[in-house]
């Protein structure tokens, strides 16, 4: 019969939010137990762990070289070598139903070497490179597991860990790992899951181990004492870490912190095998070139490069002049100083500001405990939850074994009463239709028992089998002695742990190449913030600013009445034209009242005529150039504008750090910025003169200091305004230049006709005094 319900009727009302929520919390939780943050006790998030278990059944095993041989030598059994694509699409179809590109890419990332501190899985083939170039597609990929992971998944066959059925139910896979390798901190892991992440760097193995030895010992063992042992990070790059001991001991108590680490300059290894620490290699003629041979932890090789290039293009560092990569399977940064006479040190520290050879590397110790719940954990916490895993490892290890040799010992049992009844034993089987039951009857044997006499060879009733299985029931008697006291004696329990630790740690020793320590650790303070000034090199130049406003700055100091320093377009002349050198800033000021600060070293060259000045400031289009000087820091400058208004400024307190300048004077309507001089050392006056030909001498002490302002009245007006204004001192008198050929100067000692308050009037300058006003 046809249903024809109304689809809708199924439809149920259910409050938005709260609908939305229970969702996305479900979603939050998967994300956060089975696909971001990894398990305390194997290190490993779900992809990886069932990669490493795919591998294993498809018998990708590593080879019995060591890893020592397995790192230094690339002549590696390849039997065991499997298609990289073989593998992902085993993990997909039966244990992670997810993209293959994602799986992929967490494999390569368990073979690269330069990610992981210890590789978990031994890649053939291309896998990217510490450039960022990806890997190879995974049709032309191959790999297999390594001793590692092969220490990580030992005791799986062994009753070690649970297994559960994979996502469609038809196999199983083991809910976690159970091998005595380190992997959470030895390797380190990062992800994001849904309000919380995970950031752990790579450990050293060997240090690792001992600090695990060291709690065995002594369970009270104090954060401190695990730290004498635990350096800090060991990243796969090498490079150097400089954080303090305090701060690097903080980061471990409480499970979140950061790390400080810088590449390390060197040039390589003298004859005694030690590393050259400045990396200050010498070339000739007495010039120099740094060379890295480490970089941070994830940083790209090739961006890094960019990074630096960068810098010099945009001359961001003027110090530096080139930099080269010259890397084969080591790391080979070539950087260029623009001279010999660069403090290699400056270098060092300005790069370390403004490039990535010193970054930061973040702790966050979030990780599943046994129960599968989220938990920022210090050092000494997860090393103790590791230990209990192991322990428990340990039991049910020898737990399984005890139950494998009582099976076993029953069979022995019913081999041994078969061989001391052994023709009544072929008489049964001979003549009796069920021999089985009969056997089971007459010598009390088990089912077992009876099934595995009936099974036996011919071949095996020979007398020396009998001595055989005496012999092994012995030993397995003795050997299920020695398990029920392990299991029942926390203390063996500890002392087997302990050697096991002490087997593993021969194999990832400080002596071996994958266990020696490759991050150095060595305090350092924060990279010095070099001033600009201290990394140009001192050169003399000459700057002219012509009359529409074309810059340009010549090397050396030339002769200002030269006809070829003074070369314009036609119906240019000069307006500014003074000496100065490539340290310098200039200072720049309109009319309008605003002051711009010129780096000289940025000035373009002095061939041609120049850039316009507007280039390279952002000035507007109302004001005219008033003044152009070098800033000398330290000194006063006197501001006066038009109106007669006037005050003292500092030129620390007024340079510019941006392209719009700074707004200084501020100008009342109708006025403008008409003075900007330097402050003579030693002055005591201030002498004005205005428009009307009146001049003024007064205290400079009744000059305010400002950074910003209008300023004080400096003289009156009744029509006109300000001409010229000057700071001298009053016992040398006012100087000025006579016309004529002679060039002969006149001074004027005594002033006191002309010295009053600030904000008089004034009167008639002395006789000969320029009839342009200006001092």
């Amino acid at each position: 019969m046809t249903d024809f319900r109304d689809p809708f009727d199924s439809i149920k009302d259910h409050p938005f939010d709260a609908a939305l929520s229970q969702r996305y919390l479900v979603y939050a939780l998967s994300t956060i137990t089975a696909r971001s943050l990894p398990d305390l006790r194997d290190g490993l998030k779900p992809v990886h762990r069932r990669l490493l278990w795919a591998m294993r059944l498809l018998k990708m095993e590593p080879s019995g070289a060591s890893p020592d041989v397995l790192v230094a030598n690339p002549a590696r059994n390849g039997t065991s070598y499997k298609k990289c694509a073989r593998v992902v699409g085993d993990v997909i179809g039966k244990y992670h139903p997810h993209g293959d590109s994602s799986v992929y890419d967490a494999m390569v990332r368990l073979a690269q070497d330069f990610v992981l501190r210890t590789p978990l899985v031994d890649g053939q083939g291309n896998f990217g490179n510490i450039d960022g170039d990806n890997a190879a597609a995974m049709r032309y990929t191959e790999a297999r597991l390594t001793q590692p992971a092969a220490d990580l998944m030992a005791g799986l066959d062994e009753g070690t860990v649970d297994f559960r059925p994979t996502y469609n139910g038809e196999d199983e896979e083991p809910e976690i790992f159970p091998g005595l390798f380190p992997n959470l901190l030895a390797n380190g892991a990062s992800g994001i899951a849904v309000g919380m992440a995970t950031s752990i760097p790579p450990h050293n193995v060997t240090e690792i181990l001992d600090a695990a030895a060291l709690l065995i010992d002594d369970p009270d063992t104090t954060h401190a004492a695990l730290m004498a042992v635990v350096k800090g990070p060991d990243f796969p790059t090498g490079g150097v870490l400089v954080d303090s001991p305090a701060i690097i001991a903080e980061a471990y108590a409480t499970g979140r912190g950061a790390f400080r680490t810088r590449a390390r300059f060197s040039t390589g290894k003298d004859d005694q095998g030690v590393w050259e620490p400045t990396g200050i290699e010498k070339l000739g003629g007495g010039t120099w070139q740094l060379v890295v041979s480490e970089i941070p932890y994830q940083v790209q090789k090739g961006k890094l490069i960019e990074q630096i290039a960068g810098i010099i293009n945009d001359k961001k560092l003027p110090i530096l002049e080139d930099v080269r990569d010259e890397s084969d399977e080591t790391i080979r940064i070539v950087i260029t100083p623009k001279t010999r006479n660069v403090d290699p040190q400056v270098l060092k520290d300005s790069l370390y500001r403004l490039t990535d050879l010193e970054n930061r590397f973040p702790l966050n110790l979030n990780v599943l405990d046994a129960t599968h719940t989220p938990r920022v954990l210090g050092l000494r916490a997860v090393l103790v939850e590791w230990l209990k895993h192991q322990i428990d490892v340990l039991v049910r290890r020898a737990q399984h074994r005890l139950a494998k040799i009582a099976d076993r010992l029953e069979l022995l049992d019913g081999y041994i009463i078969a061989y001391l009844n052994l023709d009544r034993v072929i008489e049964i089987i001979r003549t009796e239709d069920e021999p089985k039951l009969v056997m089971m009857d007459e010598f009390a044997l088990t089912d077992r028992q009876a099934e595995a006499i009936l099974n036996m060879r011919l071949r095996s009733l020979r007398k020396l089998e009998e001595m055989e299985l005496r012999r092994e029931h012995a030993d397995l008697v003795a050997e299920r002695d020695d398990l029920q006291k392990l299991v029942e004696n926390p203390q063996r329990q500890c002392a087997k742990l302990k050697r096991d630790i002490a087997a593993l740690r021969k194999r990832y020793g400080p002596d071996t190449l994958l266990g020696h320590r490759r991050t150095l650790v060595e305090e350092a303070g924060p990279a010095r913030e070099i001033p600009l000034e201290a990394m140009i090199e001192r050169e003399p130049i000459t700057v002219i600013l012509s009359e529409r406003g074309w810059i340009r700055a010549m090397s050396g100091h030339r002769d200002l009445a030269a006809a070829d320093t003074l070369k314009f377009k036609e119906g240019d002349g000069p307006q500014f034209a003074f000496h100065a050198y490539t340290t310098d800033k200039l200072l720049l000021a309109t009319s309008t009242g605003r002051i711009y600060t010129l780096g000289s070293d940025k000035l373009p060259g002095g061939r041609g005529f120049g850039d316009p000045v507007r280039s390279l400031v952002d000035m507007d289009n109302e004001g005219t150039i008033v003044a152009f000087m070098p800033a000398r820091t330290g000194t006063d400058l006197l501001l006066a504008s038009s109106d007669g208004r006037g005050f003292i400024a500092a030129v620390a307190e007024i340079m510019a750090e941006t392209r719009k300048g700074r707004q200084v004077v501020n100008i009342r309507t109708g006025a403008k910025l008409a003075v900007i001089r330097p402050v003579a050392p030693g002055a005591d006056s201030v002498a004005v003169i205005g428009e009307n030909r009146k001049l003024l001498v007064f205290a400079l002490d009744e000059m305010p200091r400002m950074a910003r302002g209008q300023g004080v009245q400096m003289q009156r007006y009744r029509d006109g305004g300000l001409s010229d204004a000057i700071a001298f001192r009053l016992s040398d008198g006012l100087s000025w230049t006579m016309g004529g050929e002679t060039g002969r100067t006149r001074t004027e000692s005594d002033m006191t006709p002309w010295k009053v308050a600030r904000g008089a009037a004034g009167r008639m300058p002395p006789t000969g005094f320029p009839r342009d006003n200006r001092f």
